[in-house]
């Protein structure tokens, strides 16, 4: 590992971008659901509304605007290597198609039953993937973004949880990372398993602890039963409101979601991770944040954006569906339903909803 502070100092031209807040709704003070912890700002794919995501820039700018944690999905390259990409099918989040070098390199492949052509992670080394640079994966919703396309390189998760550390002695705050394993069934069937080197790399990193600040986050079931028994990192459930785990361990994610199977996930996962969506019945709040924290579980749902596109009808402003709507509502009627911490492509929006909470501003 390269020395921590050269991630820092890389990035130290970056300052926090200043957004102006759409005017929440009042934040319920006592949650209908008790909460079990502190709510937690958790930056997803780092401040990817505002940067390409999965780069050192987006994850900086979203500590800078103050999330408690940063997420990096995590694949691995041909060479072994756990690097930060939502998929390992790059075409849409790096300039490799301008590379005629990797031209034979494309291809297509299933993965989880869905099929996709493209390039893919784990047929380029590590020393090849960082000769491509990042670009912005939603240009029609968020244009201003691929200002940077071309800048960025992708990160390893060595150098993501080296910038968490030199930032939190910079900001003397704890900067935690919340790593995804990504499709943990697909890589090991074809000799490239995760969770090993994942668990290496964190307790190189002095984190093995359920004090560390540190959460491991995956759809699917087994590998969590696995990290279970590997390590004592917090580990979190993540559930989608539709389909089931790609391992086959389960029927659906409805059948987790019931009572019982909330208290089967407990035996293994310090919480769950759904889809925002799955709080509501309609406009009604649904009974799984209750449900969860009876079995004594941590809600952290996925993943509050600003955009139109992205919100619930009640809170989108005009038709525009690259204009923002009113998230900072959205994640406080998250708040008054007793989460524990949410997923956001706009930290600073949810740090400000957090820090209202904390301060009792109604």
């Amino acid at each position: 590992m390269r020395p921590m502070v050269s991630y820092c100092d890389k990035l130290s031209h970056i300052g926090a971008l200043a957004l102006v807040l759409a005017s929440g709704q009042a934040v319920a003070m006592t949650p209908a659901s008790p909460r079990l912890s502190p709510v937690i700002v958790i930056a997803h794919r780092g401040a990817s509304g505002l940067r390409p995501e999965h780069t050192l820039a987006a994850y900086s700018l979203a500590i800078d605007q103050g999330a408690d944690f940063i997420e990096p999905d995590l694949v691995p390259t041909k060479d072994d290597v756990l690097v930060a990409r939502h998929e390992n099918a790059i075409a849409d989040t790096t300039n490799v198609a301008d590379h005629p070098e990797f031209a034979a390199r494309k291809t297509t492949k299933t993965i989880d039953g869905q099929t996709m052509t493209g390039w893919f992670v784990e047929d380029f080394t590590l020393a090849e993937l960082k000769t491509l640079r990042a670009k912005e994966r939603l240009p029609k919703l968020r244009a201003a973004n691929t200002a940077y396309d071309g800048q960025f390189e992708i990160p390893t998760f060595a150098e993501i949880i080296a910038l968490a550390k030199c930032r939190s002695k910079e900001t003397g705050r704890t900067i935690g990372i919340y790593p995804e394993t990504k499709h943990p069934t697909y890589f090991a069937s074809i000799g490239h398993p995760t969770d090993l080197k994942l668990v290496a790399e964190l307790r190189e990193a002095g984190w093995d602890s359920a004090q560390a600040p540190v959460f491991i986050q995956s759809f699917e079931v087994k590998n969590l039963q696995r990290l279970h028994t590997m390590t004592k990192v917090r580990l979190i459930q993540l559930l989608a409101g539709e389909s089931a785990p790609a391992d086959g361990s389960q029927p659906s994610y409805a059948a987790m979601i019931t009572p019982a199977g909330l208290k089967a996930v407990a035996t293994y996962a310090y919480g769950i991770g759904p889809d925002k969506a799955m709080l509501w019945t309609g406009t009604t709040p649904s009974p799984l944040v209750a449900d969860a924290h009876a079995a004594g579980l941590r809600v952290h749902p996925w993943t509050y954006r600003a955009e139109n596109y992205f919100e619930p009808t009640r809170f989108r402003r005009g038709t525009d569906p690259a204009a923002h709507g009113d998230i900072a509502a959205e994640i406080d009627a998250g708040l008054a339903q007793g989460i524990d911490g949410f997923f956001t492509d706009f930290p600073l929006y949810g740090s400000e909803a957090r820090d209202r909470l904390r301060a009792g501003v109604k």
